[in-house]
């Protein structure tokens, strides 16, 4: 029998980004190394003929400028007009979800925005529940007058992994909302 090694546990005492949870519908662009340019949604490929909520027509209409991404998947969220929560807002928007790699507005393509960053510093649960009752009083940074925003995603950097906390039902599986 092949030796199985235990993980390494990661702490949980380092640092984290919160950003926004924007309630629309998550979408990626994939560019490979040979410049292919694919689109998908959150279980699959999707084209303009086959679509979710118009994000591959409007993908493929900004193509040139969506290739300054650069090789790789690049995640983020689809919403706007029509797709969830709506925000307020008279059209669609795409936010990536890599802040670290796309803050600055002079790298990343014009036709894309970025996921807020709400906090970023040591996990800490007392600044996480400070961080979602600002949202919840103060509303959407992404919409500014929006008040009714989702929720928060942590990106909890030694663990590699996200979480999410939602305003209302947190505590409720999403099956059961």
């Amino acid at each position: 029998m092949e030796f199985v090694e235990f993980n390494k546990i990661a702490r949980l005492s380092r640092n984290c980004v919160v950003t926004e949870k924007i309630d629309g519908t998550n979408a990626s662009i994939t560019i490979t190394d040979t410049g292919e340019f694919l689109v998908g949604s959150r279980t699959r490929w999707i084209t303009p003929e086959d679509d979710n909520y118009g994000f591959a027509r409007w993908a493929h209409v900004n193509k040139e400028e969506l290739l300054k991404l650069g090789p790789g998947q690049h995640f983020g969220e689809w919403w706007g007009l029509g797709i969830q929560r709506n925000y307020g807002v008279k059209e669609k928007r795409f936010s990536l979800f890599n802040t670290a790699r796309w803050s600055d507005d002079a790298i990343r393509p014009a036709c894309c925005s970025v996921v807020p960053v709400l906090y970023s510093g040591l996990f800490d649960p007392v600044m996480i529940n400070e961080t979602i009752g600002t949202l919840r009083d103060l509303g959407s940074a992404a919409a500014p007058g929006f008040m009714k925003p989702e929720g928060i995603v942590i990106w909890h950097e030694a663990a590699r992994i996200f979480f999410k906390k939602t305003i209302e039902k947190d505590e409720v599986p999403k099956s059961q909302k």
